[in-house]
């Protein structure tokens, strides 16, 4: 697991180790996809070093206000979620 907790400055470093160890890569972010931190990820994964990737974050959707565990849990983003993701990036990987 890497923690990006910014996206500047972006470890690529860390991203492509990463990569190279596991041969595929999940995203899981409590934002938006579409130009969020896995869209710069992907960008330098692709680039360095492809392998599968999936995402967990939130659809172009805007987000009510409620209780954060039953908002991570309709919008898709709790620990079952990224396990799912993480079973299908790893189903896609060559062998």
């Amino acid at each position: 697991m890497v923690d990006l907790h910014t996206l500047r400055p972006l470890d690529e470093e860390t991203l492509v180790a990463a990569a190279q160890e596991t041969g595929a890569v999940v995203c899981a972010e409590e934002h938006l996809l579409q130009g969020g931190m896995g869209s710069n990820v992907a960008r330098v994964i692709a680039a360095r070093h492809p392998v599968p990737m999936r995402f967990v974050g939130l659809a172009d959707v805007y987000v009510e206000s409620a209780d954060p565990a039953d908002l991570l849990r309709k919008y898709h983003l709790t620990a079952d979620d990224i396990a799912v993701a993480a079973r299908e990036a790893v189903a896609v990987k060559p062998r």
